[in-house]
């Protein structure tokens, strides 16, 4: 595993790719957290200099949207970070048909099975770093922010720590799933394009068919839980603090985020290995 693992590691860091990703990954996360940021102290802003009575309610009513704040301020960039991930585990499979080295991988490790779980590794391997990177930077410039406008960093919440673990846990969730859609799809552009779509225009598409079933099938505003089906909601209801409010006042604990996640990633990874084990490679 360990040759494998280098040899992944050498076709990820052998083009300008990577790092083409990872500058869009910073520029995209700096410009999260600004807007994060930005809401955090206006929103504390307010509380201080609210229409309170004593000091205690007003430090009570800051703590509170200190409370709310600090998991989104210390997980800014996850949604282009879960893009950025998805994009390059694709790579590591299309980039083996589109640059015509799959029978020479093959070749070299007969066992498929260990070409696929070192490509999954490897997409785990990227989630971490790119998880770190914007965690780094999150708490770099949000701790210091917050402590100064509420008096404490709101890293000592469990909201806010459950927060930062499972935007780790999304964004390997991410790169699972990308590695599976690439050895489902195999061409490069077929499968970046479709995973674009599933993860920026797919979301809109999600959210009509929940609404047509909510007006024309199932006249109950609980058919919006259904939304935590969809990768993207899924992904985003993981790492809100506690449960997520959804259209017309629905609520989905984070943990069904989670566990849908999984679903998808483990899924994805059994379907993809299985596809890549029995495919020809010409």
């Amino acid at each position: 595993m360990g040759r494998l693992l280098r040899s992944e590691y050498r076709k990820l860091t052998s083009t300008n790719t990577w790092w083409v990703y990872g500058l869009g990954l910073l520029a995209t996360t700096a410009f999260a957290l600004l807007i994060n940021v930005n809401s955090a102290v206006d929103d504390m802003g307010v509380a201080a200099t609210g229409q309170l009575d004593t000091p205690t309610g007003q430090r009570a009513t800051v703590g509170y949207e200190l409370a709310q704040h600090a998991p989104d301020v210390y997980t800014s960039g996850q949604f282009f970070g879960g893009l950025f991930v998805m994009l390059l585990s694709i790579l590591m499979i299309t980039n083996e048909y589109h640059h015509q080295t799959a029978t020479a991988t093959f070749l070299a490790t007969p066992r498929r099975d260990r070409v696929v779980a070192s490509k999954l590794v490897m997409s785990m391997l990227v989630a971490a770093g790119a998880w770190l990177v914007v965690t780094v930077l999150d708490v770099a410039v949000g701790a210091p922010t917050l402590s100064a406008h509420a008096g404490d960093t709101g890293l000592g919440l469990w909201a806010a720590q459950r927060a930062i673990v499972v935007n780790l846990l999304v964004l390997a969730l991410w790169g699972l799933f990308g590695v599976g859609l690439g050895a489902l799809l195999r061409s490069q552009v077929g499968a970046t394009v479709t995973a674009a779509v599933l993860y920026s225009v797919g979301v809109y598409g999600a959210f009509l068919v929940i609404a047509a079933i909510r007006e024309l099938v199932y006249h109950s505003d609980s058919v919006w839980r259904l939304l935590v089906a969809y990768p993207y909601f899924a992904a985003q209801i993981a790492a809100a603090p506690g449960s997520t409010n959804l259209p017309n006042g629905q609520h989905v604990g984070w943990w069904v985020g989670v566990l849908v996640m999984l679903a998808y990633g483990v899924g994805m990874g059994a379907i993809g290995t299985a596809i890549m084990r029995r495919r020809d490679v010409s």
